[in-house]
Parts: C-alpha cells; sequence; structure tokens
C-alpha cells in the first residue's frame, strides 16, 4: 500500500479507528503484535507516526523478501542484546517456515559481527592511548598522514 493510501486511510477513518486497523494487520501479518506496540496504542498519534515510519522502510525493502527481512532483525537484535525483540523476531521467522539452522547460522553470525566490533573498537582505543597508529605505519591513515 502507498503512503499516500495509509494517509487517505488514516484521515478518513480517524486516528483511533486507524490504529486499531494497524494493529489488526500488524497480528495478521507476524501472527501477534510485538509488546512496544501494545504500548504505544494509547497513543494513536505516536503509534501511527512509528507505524509510517515502519511501513516507509518497508516499502523501501522490495528486493528482501520477508524471511530475509526477520533474519536482519534477528540479526540486530541478537548484536544489540534486546532479548524481547530477539525472542519475538525468532517467533516470527518460524512461523514464515525459515529453518532453525538459518536462525542459528544468523545468530552466530551476529555474535562474530559483535565479537569484531568490540576488537575493532578497543584495541583502537589502546593504540590510540599509546600514541600508536598501525594505518599510518601501513602508510594508509586518512586522519595523520604517514608517521614513518
Amino acid at each position: 500500500m502507498a503512503f499516500e493510501d495509509d494517509l487517505q486511510r488514516i484521515v478518513e477513518s480517524g486516528a483511533e479507528s486507524a490504529a486499531e486497523e494497524m494493529m489488526k494487520a500488524i497480528e495478521s501479518a507476524y501472527g501477534e503484535v510485538p509488546y512496544i506496540f501494545q504500548f504505544m496504542k494509547d497513543n494513536p498519534e505516536l503509534f501511527i507516526t512509528k507505524m509510517l515510519h515502519n511501513n516507509a522502510i518497508l516499502r523501501s525493502c522490495k528486493s528482501l523478501d520477508m524471511n530475509t527481512i526477520e533474519l536482519i532483525s534477528i540479526a540486530v537484535s541478537a548484536a544489540l542484546r534486546c532479548s524481547h525483540c530477539l525472542e519475538m523476531h525468532i517467533r516470527v521467522a518460524r512461523r514464515l517456515g525459515v529453518p532453525d539452522e538459518a536462525i542459528a547460522a544468523t545468530i552466530f553470525l551476529a555474535g562474530n559481527l559483535v565479537n569484531a566490533s568490540v576488537l575493532a573498537t578497543a584495541t583502537r582505543e589502546l593504540d590510540e592511548e599509546r600514541d600508536i597508529c598501525r594505518s599510518c605505519q601501513e602508510g594508509t591513515c586518512e586522519v595523520h598522514g604517514e608517521k614513518g
């Protein structure tokens, strides 16, 4: 559904009715309504703007199927350590028929990237404290130039 269609439906039905319709659409698509949306439903203006934002993002992801979107959601939830999001996205992925092996591989990949992020940040901080720039030593530093 296009953005303009979403807006027209909201204007025609009113905020409260539009919010209720959106909640039903979420439940139909995911098999449940995430807690944050349940919490936001008491503030239709906030909930509707959040849903318009979410819908715009999903429309921009036309080249990704729902299984891939859920696997990305699992990876990000795992990396951010959001257990509530992770549990929900695993349930949704399983409802979509995503194999457990794919879910596990996604979680391992997320863990690997988190590990790399920790190492990339911490090793740079340690070197900075020791006044070492390995990129300068390699002649690839765009910040300091060559240290030689």
